[in-house]
């Protein structure tokens, strides 16, 4: 499948429903829209080729990388968090709201019923703020979901811990 770099967003044109069944991107019209990291799953697995605004083949996936990363800092993080759920037959899609979360879907579900769980990405040693933790589960609780947070650490590998309540 080609895709297309215009305006900054990433365009699957022509046969999608596969990747539509699979749970990628958004359709539009007659094309699917994909995030960036959804693009770089699939560029790095060789489903797609990705042609910039210029017409020009996109053919290391560093120049991917390079281009989006000015545009998105997370892109990496939710690339790493992204590849890892996928990997595991999860379908994965953007979160609500907080910048690097993600909704995911059991197994056989998509489709079928809401996504049972929201991932919240940080890199190990990150600092974060435990205000926005407890907003974020009290947001995730709100509908009715387990919130997980998905630590990526120096070797790029992911760590996943459940959150049911913060005590201070």
């Amino acid at each position: 499948m080609i895709g297309r770099i215009e305006n900054g967003e990433i365009k699957i044109e022509g046969d999608m429903d596969e990747l539509v069944e699979k749970g990628y991107g958004i359709k539009e019209g007659n094309y699917l829209k994909l995030k960036n990291y959804e693009a770089l799953y699939l560029l790095f697995n060789g489903k797609i080729e990705i042609f910039d605004d210029k017409g020009n083949k996109i053919e290391k996936i560093e120049d991917f990388i390079s281009k989006f990363l000015k545009e998105d800092p997370l892109l990496m993080i939710k690339y790493l968090i992204y590849r890892d759920i996928r990997s595991k037959g999860y379908v994965i899609r953007e979160g609500y709201r907080f910048g690097n979360d993600f909704r995911v879907y059991e197994r056989g579900k998509y489709d079928k019923k809401p996504a049972k769980y929201i991932i919240y990405g940080i890199f190990e040693g990150q600092v974060f703020n435990f205000g926005d933790l407890t907003e974020l589960l009290r947001h995730t609780q709100a509908l009715r979901k387990t919130l997980i947070l998905a630590v990526v650490d120096r070797r790029t590998e992911v760590v996943y811990y459940t959150v049911s309540k913060l005590m201070v």
